[in-house]
């Protein structure tokens, strides 16, 4: 019951992370998740039994439950009836290859989503964006490169030290090109990601935005990351270490 005692200290919203509830019998499959999910803002709280982390959810307040289908402590369906049912907290179940029967009760139940168990972030980070999409950007790390951060939980960028002011879909924008550091992407990647389709108007904003963040990214007597055109296929970002080593 330890965790019990250590969430009911203060607001567990207060860093605006995602506030995730896991309930697995397995104590490793359970805790992985939690600090495989830690990097990406989201703050886990594991309970190997059902009726502890019932017990939490007043306090925790999460905002999405991860749940095993194979819970030996309760009925994984009721489980997902109890939470996202009674609580409305979105649930989301966990399923190994003999899971499929479990997995169709639990979606009548009420569940979001199933998930392949042990889990992958990569496939629990998505589900958790679309259950809340307002902060999916909160759940990426901040990227540093060559003295440029930025931080998609707060939508602030410095570059060696000094604040640089981003509209919203420059920031998008930026923050994709140092996810893709040093790879050529195509126009069509970043209008699909950062505008989320394709058409003659945003083809035509896409060369807005990026002149107006190479200019913003721009100053005088000091190493700058580049955004290079790669013509024919894209753009590339360059930080500013690896062009300062180009020259």
């Amino acid at each position: 019951m330890n965790n019990l005692v250590e969430v009911t200290r203060g607001d567990p919203r207060s860093d605006g992370r995602f506030v995730l509830l896991v309930v697995d019998d397995d104590e490793s499959v359970g805790a992985a998740l939690v600090a495989q999910l830690a990097d990406h803002r989201v703050r886990g709280h594991h309970f190997p039994h059902a009726a502890e982390a019932l017990l939490a959810t007043g306090a925790l307040q999460p905002d999405a439950a991860v749940v095993a289908a194979g819970l030996a402590t309760m009925s994984c369906t009721e489980l997902v009836r109890l939470l996202a049912g009674r609580a409305g907290i979105p649930t989301v179940v966990g399923v190994g290859d003999d899971d499929g029967a479990v997995a169709v009760a639990a979606l009548k139940a009420g569940a979001t989503a199933c998930v392949r168990r042990p889990y992958r972030p990569e496939e629990v980070l998505p589900i958790l964006r679309a259950i809340r999409p307002e902060t999916a950007g909160a759940l990426d790390p901040p990227i540093e490169l060559g003295g440029l951060r930025a931080d998609p939980a707060t939508f602030e960028v410095s570059l060696h030290g000094q604040a640089v002011a981003l509209p919203l879909k420059e920031f998008r924008l930026l923050y994709f090109f140092m996810s893709h550091a040093e790879r050529t992407v195509t126009r069509e990647q970043l209008l699909a990601n950062v505008w989320g389709g394709i058409s003659d108007d945003t083809s035509n904003t896409l060369t807005v935005h990026i002149k107006r963040l190479r200019r913003r990214l721009a100053r005088d007597g000091e190493q700058v990351p580049t955004i290079v055109t790669v013509r024919g296929l894209g753009y590339r970002f360059v930080p500013a270490t690896a062009t300062q080593s180009m020259s």
